[in-house]
């Protein structure tokens, strides 16, 4: 299997879901969406905001190094990642657009990645400035990992609320599978 292809069917299924989520997150009450959860962020609203987050920040270091067809332009218009704890919206309807723009970035990048690219090497630096050098498909893997993870805490969430989110099924999300 193509790895570039892997990482074309999780780009979809990445935006899919998301997508899936977020349409039921935006039909919770604003006192829902701000509930204290108890959980490792403190309500859905953050958990969104941590999710772009890391998105935003893994990009764009696949951007500095040039990976994926990314650039420095293709921040231009997105929030500049700081902190795990970055809240760059409070509502849904800003989320939501903002979370589109970025899915539509990644998926954009993905169709761009050849087998070539996922055996580059990357350097970059945490956000607590320890320097790191990876392949490029173990990178990969890690941003498809991170917001996998943290959508599992908003299930869980969405499930404490009585919320139906539906099936999460990679083969019923992305039928087309990875094109091999």
């Amino acid at each position: 299997m193509s790895l570039a292809n892997n990482f074309r069917m999780m780009s979809h299924y990445n935006q899919r879901m998301n997508d899936q989520l977020l349409n039921c997150c935006y039909k919770l009450s604003v006192a829902d969406l701000n509930k204290e959860t108890h959980s490792f962020f403190s309500n859905v609203i953050s958990y969104w905001n941590h999710i772009i987050f890391g998105d935003l920040i893994m990009l764009k270091r696949l951007g500095l190094n040039d990976i994926g067809g990314l650039s420095f332009a293709t921040f231009a218009n997105f929030p500049e990642p700081k902190s795990a704890n970055d809240i760059y919206h409070t509502t849904m309807s800003e989320l939501l657009l903002l979370r589109q723009q970025l899915d539509e970035v990644i998926v954009q990048c993905f169709a761009d990645l050849n087998d070539r690219d996922c055996l580059a090497l990357i350097s970059y630096k945490t956000t607590e400035g320890v320097a790191i050098t990876k392949s490029v498909a173990d990178f990969c893997q890690h941003l498809f990992n991170h917001q996998t993870h943290h959508r599992g805490q908003l299930t869980c969430i969405l499930s404490q609320l009585g919320v139906d989110y539906g099936c999460m099924d990679l083969p019923i999300i992305v039928p087309e599978g990875s094109g091999n």
